[in-house]
């Protein structure tokens, strides 16, 4: 069957742009390369030329180095077309790297939204309001707690705002009455009662020192004392 249809030929793969690309690349510097040689030789050419006397010689020297011109201009369209060509490769290169990074986000994005999903899957809505209603009432309860821990026990029960408003009223009154005089409370003012010892007519206070008898006047000290007999200090 072989012969009949001959055997199946291995197929090399196609290069890679970035194969191309290299491969373009060396020849573009081949070319480069032998620009740069004849440019070497027309400058040999040029100074032959000056120093050649206008003759045969120096068409000839002419001749030669329009020949070399010439190729060196070949090779400069040579070179301008290979990079002409690494420049495409270089845009579908490009191109193809922002396709794989496109792939790579879709891919990406299509994993998030899958993992999101079964994320959504497990989260409700209506569980995380059940939550919230929640917690209002637990606040709610906390708060009458609160208030029933705060409750006073000496309040009495049935009393009356409008009660509780006139008194209030009544003891701004009294507060305003006692601040009237010099703008002190009365239990700051000097006493204006009347004086019931000299109602009474009791006898005054002795006016000696120290307890001594009527009429008899005691030394004292230095510091105020009663001064000590000068016999008691000799005995």
């Amino acid at each position: 069957m072989r012969r009949v249809f001959g055997a199946k030929k291995n197929t090399e793969p196609p290069p890679s742009i970035q194969d191309a690309s290299d491969r373009i690349n060396k020849r573009g510097d081949s070319v480069e390369d032998k620009i740069k040689k004849l440019d070497v030789e027309l400058c040999k050419y040029k100074e032959q030329i000056k120093k050649t006397r206008p003759g045969p010689a120096q068409e000839a020297v002419k001749a030669r180095a329009m020949r070399v011109l010439k190729q060196k201009k070949m090779y400069e369209g040579q070179r301008d077309m290979l990079y002409n060509q690494t420049f495409n490769l270089d845009q579908v290169s490009f191109a193809a790297e922002g396709l794989k990074d496109a792939q790579q986000t879709m891919t990406a994005l299509k994993s998030a939204n899958k993992e999101l999903k079964g994320m959504m899957k497990t989260v409700k809505i209506q569980d995380i309001d059940n939550l919230q209603d929640e917690m209002m009432d637990l606040m709610d309860v906390s708060s009458e707690i609160q208030e029933t821990l705060g409750r006073s026990y000496n309040i009495p029960d049935g009393l009356d705002e409008d009660d509780l408003m006139g008194e209030l009223d009544a003891l701004e009154a009294d507060m305003g009455n006692e601040t009237e005089a010099d703008g002190m409370p009365s239990y700051l003012q000097p006493d204006t009662e009347t004086d019931y010892d000299s109602e009474l007519n009791l006898p005054a206070a002795p006016t000696g020192h120290n307890g001594a008898p009527h009429g008899r006047v005691q030394a004292e000290d230095e510091f105020g004392l009663p001064a000590v007999p000068r016999a008691s200090l000799r005995g």
